[in-house]
């Protein structure tokens, strides 16, 4: 077989190549910073047949299909592909989740939270940190919110969701929103993150490292280690709080730390 008769790549762009679109396109789509988003081979697939990182982007599927119908000038996609909107913003578009309902349960490694929510209990806060409220729900006028943040080890805010907006910082080394599941990598092998979206009332985080005021919470599938502490196959249902770090904890705390070790804040990691 002559080199004019190889045979074409496959369509499916390998992994290393995908990261590496990633992170220089900022984690979203590269005109309007979307975080859901889908791979464009700029000169296209059918012409070039081969992955070539510099040569890919990434468009959300309604610029994606205003480039496929030829809306959307590629002149125009080449431009944003140099500088993605996301990287001049510093941060993700905001996202819009879709919460609703009165019964939230939030699902922490193995434990699992739960209420009933309404004007008389409104709140459902999983995770609250010297009442820094981390993980939590809030129904308010009929609606219902998710509040979720992520800290590194000096209180810069790595990812937010207030009110239902999804937002991230987009100065890490790999984010990935795919369907329900959000990943966020420190490093290769080394997962930040990883938490699933299921609405109308549910929220996952499988793993992760919570930071907060020197304050370090370890999520994995299994438990949750505060210092010397493990929490695993626990529940509550209707608890104002669930994991309850710090002073000043009010009644209705199901699992309450009072006093933990914390670490100084220029530690390496």
């Amino acid at each position: 077989m002559n080199a004019q008769e190889e045979k074409p790549s496959s369509r499916n762009i390998p992994e290393p190549i995908k990261r590496e679109v990633r992170r220089r396109c900022g984690f979203g789509c590269v005109i309007c910073g979307m975080p859901l988003y889908e791979y464009d081979h700029m000169e296209g697939w059918a012409q070039v047949r081969r992955h070539d990182a510099e040569k890919i982007t990434l468009l959300c599927d309604q610029h994606h299909k205003e480039r496929t119908n030829e809306l959307l000038p590629i002149e125009d996609v080449m431009s944003a592909n140099t500088t993605p909107f996301n990287l001049r913003q510093g941060v993700s578009t905001p996202y819009d989740l879709h919460f609703s309902g009165r019964t939230p349960e939030v699902h922490i490694g193995s434990n699992v939270f739960t209420a009933s929510l309404g004007p008389d209990r409104p709140n459902l806060f999983p995770i609250i940190v010297d009442q820094n409220v981390l993980v939590g729900f809030s129904w308010l006028e009929e609606h219902l919110y998710l509040r979720l943040l992520f800290f590194d080890e000096y209180n810069n805010q790595l990812l937010s969701v207030l009110d239902n907006q999804l937002l991230y910082s987009v100065e890490q080394w790999d984010i990935q929103l795919i369907g329900k599941k959000l990943i966020i990598r420190h490093a290769p092998r080394h997962i930040f993150l990883e938490i699933e979206f299921h609405p109308p009332g549910r929220l996952v985080i499988i793993k992760g490292r919570m930071l907060c005021n020197g304050v370090e919470i370890l999520i994995s599938p299994e438990n949750v280690k505060i210092n010397n502490y493990t929490l695993a196959h626990s529940s509550s249902h209707n608890a104002f709080i669930g994991i309850g770090i710090g002073t000043n904890l009010v009644p209705g705390t199901a699992f309450a730390y009072r006093q933990v070790s914390r670490y100084l804040p220029n530690r390496s990691t």
